[in-house]
C-alpha cells in the first residue's frame, strides 16, 4: 500500500490516547474550578474539529458547551465569554494568526485556555493556561476532552468500559479498516480525479470531517474544486441542481444523527447516477471489540481512515504532491 506505515500509524493512535492520564488532570482541574461555559474555538481544519465536539456533547450533556470560529470571535467577539470561561483549542504549527489573536482575546478577558498544540516550542504554547504537546490526532484529543468533561458532570457512567475498549482496540481497527478501504480508495480516486466540482455531504460528528475533507483536502491539497452540505440542508437548495452526472458522496456515521444522512442515501438514486455512500457500518467487522454503543463518538475516525486510502490514490493519479501550496502561507492576506 503506498503512503502506509502501519506500525507508525498505530503507535500514533495509542500514543494520543495514553495522554488520558494528562487530559484528565487538566479537565478535573478546570471542572473543579467551575466554569460558565466550554468554548470550543478554531479557524479552517480545527474549526471542524471544534464543531465535531460540540456536536459530539450537544446532545449528550447539560453543560454550557459552545463553538465558535476564531476570526469571527476576534471581530464580533461573544459577550457570553467571560473570565469565567473556557477556550478549548488546537493547533499544528502553533502561529495560525487567527489562532493567535483568539487566544490574546481570551487573555485579555481572563478566561483560560486549554490548548492541544503539537509544537511545545511554539508561543501559542506557551499562552495556554493548559498545554499538551502530541502531533496529529486532533479529534481524538478533542473526544477525550468532551468525555472526561461528561464523565465529570455524571453523564457519562460508561466512561471506564469505553476507554477501556478504545486503548484496547482503537488503533489497530483504524489501521484495519484503512487497509480494507485501498482498493475502493484507488477506484473512486481513479473515478473523480478529474471532476469539475464534488459535492459532500454529512451529519452529526461527520458534518465537521466532512466539511474539513471538502476544504482541507480536496481544495487546499488537491485543488479540485467542491462543495459541502448538511445532510439536513441537503434538500432545502442542493437537491434541485443534482442531476444524473453529479458528483455526489454521503459520508454515514453512527451517531444519533445517522437518519439524517440515511435520508440524502435513500432520495439519491432518484435523481442521480454519480453517487457514492460511505457508511462506517460496511466497516463493522474490523472494529470488534468496541462495542455498538460506542461506535458513533468513532464514525469521523473511521471515515477519514477510508479517505485516507482516497487521498493517497489521488496524489499519485494526479501527479500532484499534497504538500504543495499556490497561495496558503505564501502569500500575505
Amino acid at each position: 500500500m503506498i503512503k502506509f506505515d502501519e506500525q507508525k500509524q498505530i503507535e500514533s493512535v495509542n500514543g494520543a490516547l495514553a495522554l488520558r492520564g494528562e487530559i484528565e488532570r487538566i479537565v478535573d482541574e478546570i471542572y473543579d474550578t467551575g466554569f460558565d461555559g466550554i468554548y470550543w474555538i478554531g479557524i479552517g481544519g480545527t474549526y471542524a474539529s471544534a464543531m465535531q465536539a460540540e456536536v459530539y456533547m450537544r446532545g449528550k450533556t447539560k453543560l454550557p458547551v459552545y463553538v465558535d470560529n476564531a476570526a469571527q470571535f476576534i471581530t464580533t467577539g461573544n459577550p457570553r465569554f467571560t473570565d469565567k470561561s473556557v477556550m478549548i483549542i488546537s493547533s499544528v504549527t502553533g502561529n495560525t494568526v487567527e489562532m493567535v489573536k483568539a487566544v490574546e482575546k481570551a487573555n485579555a478577558i481572563g478566561a483560560r485556555v486549554f490548548g492541544f498544540i503539537d509544537k511545545a516550542e511554539a508561543n501559542l504554547a506557551k499562552m495556554c493556561s493548559y498545554c499538551i504537546s502530541y502531533p496529529a490526532n486532533e479529534q481524538l484529543k478533542f473526544f477525550m476532552t468532551a468525555n472526561r468533561l461528561m464523565y465529570r458532570n455524571g453523564e457519562f457512567p460508561e466512561y471506564d468500559r469505553y476507554n477501556k475498549e478504545m486503548e484496547a482496540h482503537l488503533a489497530q481497527a483504524l489501521a484495519d479498516v484503512e487497509k480494507a478501504a485501498d482498493g475502493f480508495g484507488k477506484e473512486f480516486a481513479m473515478k473523480h480525479c478529474e471532476d469539475p466540482i464534488h459535492y459532500f455531504v454529512g451529519a452529526g460528528v461527520q458534518w465537521g470531517s466532512t466539511y474539513s475533507y471538502a476544504m482541507c483536502y480536496w481544495e487546499e491539497q488537491h485543488w479540485i474544486r467542491t462543495k459541502s452540505i448538511t445532510a439536513e440542508e441537503f434538500f432545502h437548495g442542493m437537491l434541485e441542481i443534482v442531476d444524473k452526472n453529479t458528483a455526489v458522496t454521503v459520508f454515514l456515521g453512527e451517531d444519533e444523527q445517522r437518519p439524517l444522512a440515511e435520508r440524502v442515501a435513500a432520495f439519491l438514486p432518484k435523481i442521480c447516477g454519480n453517487y457514492t455512500l460511505i457508511d462506517t457500518k460496511d466497516y463493522a467487522k474490523h472494529l470488534e471489540g468496541i462495542s455498538p454503543e460506542f461506535r458513533g463518538s468513532i464514525s469521523h475516525l473511521v471515515t477519514h481512515a477510508v479517505t485516507q486510502r482516497i487521498d493517497a490514490h489521488m496524489e499519485l493519479i494526479n501527479r500532484h504532491p499534497v504538500d504543495i501550496r499556490r497561495y496558503y502561507r505564501r502569500l500575505d492576506y
